[in-house]
């Protein structure tokens, strides 16, 4: 098995999975279920978990207790190795994923929430996908209903969903239209949109490289987490064969109007991607939109003034400036202002120190995660007003990965996005040349410079107008003529 194919964009069709029922499992699976009270749909969803046909010897459930009061109880009917763990910290749901993925043993974490009813392939359908690769999101469909009067011995022994459930009078979830719009995600320019939580599995590596799920968005947070997910380089693979029915209409169906705007200040400052978010001029933001990385080593402070006057003068104002170079460096011990060898660097970082959309570092970082692009370029050559944001522009048209601008003397500046960054730093060995790695899987592009540093306007051309006609009458004769008529008897 190629355990790392270099797919382009979102596309998966590359990929080959075993049908149901066909193969031999042998990754482990942790299903990670966050439950605040809620018994009576817990008991069904653990029957449903009870009747899956992944091996028992592969599969544990963590029941994740988040303050029920009364206390979660195990059911009769349940998984071989299931068991209770209690949050300990924090609360919600993000805290109760995090706690069972902290205590989870599989090699694949499934999230599956404690009102979703899983058909019986669910787990197999998407731990298939990990056996082939190992760096994907596998995503579970769901439909909503109204709880009906069954019992979990008929959960267990129910073939299909269709026999427990009214599937043709079931609310669809707004995902599904969009997965098929978008030929299953693979032409989405935006997958990560869909991966809303309830039914999601990926790899436990993976879970913990991005940091979990945020505690402190306390609306929207899957839809955060999935964000960092793309970030970091994985490909949203949804899974029609891993149905399930969420017992209930959500919350924004009660109360969508509210429950946007409960969301709206969580995602507007935690991805920015979601330009609609930010449309409130002069606004700081937690994640900024572009990285602008500049090298300030062996530079005077007044090129480097220049060079981030410009970057924030720009037209595109959700930036951040990182200014690389040898701040560690610099000691705190006694020495000579006047004479000190390292002047130049102690007066930028004395400059800059305060303030809070500069950072001063030794290194930049392998990517700028969560933030979704980065501008790298030569700190002699200032940015124009409408550099950043021609440059976004341009990438944005096909998903570029790369944009590379050749600038004069053989100098270039380049702006990457984060993902496809991500992807590569997955998929290459060490050494690798990133680029060529990012050109197979988004895309690489040359242009020259003009269209982001245009050239100054030049100056509308100042047209002098004819000297009027002088009149061969003296001026006095002419005025003592007005005179005589402006006296003159009508």
């Amino acid at each position: 098995m190629n355990a790392r194919p270099a797919l382009r964009q979102n596309d998966y069709s590359p990929l080959a999975t075993p049908p149901l029922g066909a193969w031999s499992p042998a990754l482990s699976v942790s299903v990670v279920v966050p439950a605040h009270g809620g018994q009576d749909k817990l008991d069904l969803v653990l029957a449903a978990l009870a009747a899956q046909t992944y091996p028992d010897h592969l599969m544990e459930v963590l029941v994740v207790d988040d303050g029920s009061r009364p206390p979660i109880r195990l059911p009769e009917i349940r998984p071989v190795n299931t068991r209770i763990v209690p949050v300990r910290d924090g609360w919600g749901i993000s805290s109760a994923v995090n706690t069972g993925a902290n205590a989870a043993d599989g090699e694949i974490i499934q999230r599956l929430d404690s009102d979703m009813v899983a058909c019986r392939e669910h787990i197999e359908a998407l731990a298939r996908w990990h056996h082939v690769t190992d760096y994907l999101v596998s995503i579970g469909m769901k439909r909503f209903v109204e709880m009906p009067p069954v019992t979990p011995e008929e959960v267990f022994q129910a073939g299909h969903l269709g026999e427990l459930f009214d599937l043709d009078g079931a609310a669809p979830s707004s995902t599904e239209a969009t997965i098929a719009k978008t030929d299953g995600l693979r032409k989405s320019r935006n997958p990560y949109h869909v991966c809303t939580g309830p039914t999601l599995a990926l790899p436990r590596e993976v879970f913990h490289a991005v940091g979990g799920l945020d505690p402190t968005v306390l609306r929207g947070g899957d839809t955060e987490f999935a964000y960092r997910l793309a970030m970091h380089g994985v490909v949203f693979v949804p899974d029609l064969d891993a149905q399930a029915v969420h017992l209930g209409l959500p919350a924004q169906h009660r109360d969508r109007e509210r429950a946007v705007r409960a969301v709206e200040p969580y995602l507007a400052h935690r991805i920015p991607l979601r330009r609609d978010l930010r449309k409130d001029r002069g606004r700081r933001w937690l994640v900024p939109y572009v990285e602008i990385v500049l090298d300030v080593t062996d530079t005077s402070e007044s090129v480097v003034r220049q060079a981030v006057a410009a970057a924030l003068d720009g037209k595109l104002q959700d930036v951040v400036v990182t200014l690389v170079g040898p701040w560690s460096r610099l000691e705190s011990g006694r020495r000579s202002v006047l004479s000190d060898p390292c002047f130049e660097l102690r007066l930028m970082r004395d400059l800059f120190a305060h303030d809070e959309r500069i950072r001063l570092i030794d290194e930049a970082a392998p990517t700028p995660a969560p933030t979704p692009f980065r501008y790298r370029g030569p700190v002699e050559v200032p940015l124009h007003k409408v550099t950043l944001e021609r440059m976004i522009e341009s990438v944005q048209k096909d998903l570029a990965g790369v944009l590379i601008v050749d600038l004069p003397e053989g100098r270039t500046a380049r702006l990457e996005r984060t993902s496809a960054l991500g992807r590569a730093l997955l998929l290459a060995g060490p050494g690798a040349d990133l680029d060529a790695v990012i050109d197979t899987t988004h895309g690489v592009r040359h242009e020259p410079p003009d269209r982001y540093w245009p050239a100054p306007k030049q100056p509308d051309p100042v047209t002098i107008p004819a000297p009027m006609a002088v009149s061969a009458e003296p001026a006095e004769k002419t005025l003592l003529r007005r005179l005589k008529s402006a006296l003159r008897p009508n």
